[in-house]
């Protein structure tokens, strides 16, 4: 089982994750071996140098669904998710928006 955790400052949790910390990692991730398995999102990725925020990880699960409707990466049958980051409506962004994907999908 293939698991991906995106956040840009967290460790991971355990050695079965691989970790990318940003959303250009994570849409790189994706192009070169498929969606994974299971996805462990932050919302928050940072800012640049200019203190202007960086794409999100609502960005990415927008990317995720976009690629899935187009056919270029296809979420794996099994695919889950979990959303750990600390901002509350971030989270709340990413599930309402991948549930309702997935459940449309069915």
């Amino acid at each position: 089982m293939k698991k991906l955790y995106l956040d840009d400052l967290r460790p991971l949790p355990d050695n079965s994750y691989i970790l990318v910390r940003s959303y250009d990692e994570a849409i790189n991730y994706v192009k070169e071996n498929g969606i994974p398995n299971f996805i462990s999102f932050d919302h928050d990725l940072g800012v640049d140098e200019n203190d202007n925020l960086l794409p999100s990880g609502y960005d990415f699960a927008k990317w995720l669904v976009e690629m899935d409707m187009e056919n270029l990466c296809t979420f794996p049958d099994d695919f889950s998710f979990y959303v750990h980051s600390a901002n509350p409506v971030g989270k709340a962004n990413i599930e309402t928006y991948l549930n309702n994907y997935l459940k449309f999908k069915g």
